[in-house]
C-alpha cells in the first residue's frame, strides 16, 4: 500500500475516510496488516504530506491511532493527549489539518477504562494534572447514573466509560462551538467530526453514528 498523493487525497471524501478507518480497525482485529512497506512511505512522503483524516485521542499507551486503524505514513494526524479533549491549540492544529492540509474526517477517540477518566471521576488532584482533569469534570457532572456518590468513582468501570463516552460528545460540542472554521466545513460537507470509542479489552472502535 502506497502513502497518500494530492491526488489520491483528493478521491477521498468523508464517508469514504470513515469507511478506510473502520476496515483498519478490523484487520487491527483480525491480527493482518495491510502490505506497505514504510520506509517507501517515508521516501514517498519526504517531499510532501497528504493525510486524509485527523484523530484526537489519549496518550494512553494501548490506544496508537496508527496501529488501531492500520495506518501508515502520512495517513492521518495523530493529536494525542489525556483524556482527548480540545484546547486552543488542538483546535488550531484540527483546522491546519482540515483547511490547510485537506483531511476530511476528524475523529474524537475515547477508550474504555480510560485514566484521565478516572482521575476526574475520583476529583484526583496532583499538579498540573489537576487542571488537565478539571476539563473532564463537565463529563462526569453530564453522566446522570448512577445517583449513588458510593459508586460515581473509578472503581466503577461502567462509570467510567460512560463517562469517557460522555467526554467525547463534549468535545465534540466543544469543537462546534469554538471553531468556526471547522463548523462551517462541515455544514458545507467537507468534513465529517465524529465519535468513536476504542475497547481496550478486544481491540474495536464503535463509531458514533
Amino acid at each position: 500500500m502506497k502513502a497518500h498523493t494530492r491526488e489520491t487525497q483528493a478521491t477521498m471524501t468523508a464517508e469514504k475516510s470513515l469507511q478506510y478507518l473502520k476496515e483498519g480497525n478490523q484487520r487491527f482485529q483480525n491480527n493482518l496488516k495491510a502490505n506497505r512497506n514504510l520506509l517507501e512511505q517515508v521516501n514517498d512522503t519526504s517531499d510532501g504530506q497528504f493525510p486524509f483524516a485527523t484523530i484526537l485521542s489519549c496518550i494512553d499507551s494501548r490506544v496508537s491511532a496508527e496501529l488501531v486503524f492500520d495506518q501508515g505514513l502520512g495517513d492521518i494526524f495523530s493529536v494525542r493527549i489525556a483524556g482527548n479533549f480540545v484546547n486552543e491549540d488542538i483546535l488550531g492544529s484540527m483546522e491546519f489539518a482540515c483547511k490547510l492540509a485537506g483531511t476530511k474526517l476528524i475523529v474524537v477517540l475515547g477508550h474504555t477504562s480510560c485514566g484521565a477518566v478516572k482521575g476526574a471521576c475520583d476529583n484526583a488532584k496532583m499538579g498540573n494534572l489537576t487542571k488537565l482533569i478539571e476539563k473532564i469534570t463537565p463529563a462526569v457532572n453530564a453522566v446522570n447514573e448512577p445517583k449513588e456518590e458510593s459508586l460515581r468513582n473509578s472503581s466503577n468501570l461502567d462509570f467510567v466509560d460512560s463517562v469517557a463516552k460522555k467526554n467525547v460528545e463534549l468535545t465534540i460540542d466543544r469543537i462546534h462551538a469554538e471553531s468556526p472554521i471547522l463548523t462551517e466545513m462541515e455544514k458545507k460537507g467537507e468534513i465529517m467530526i465524529i465519535g468513536a470509542m476504542y475497547d481496550i479489552n478486544n481491540g474495536a472502535v464503535t463509531f458514533f453514528e
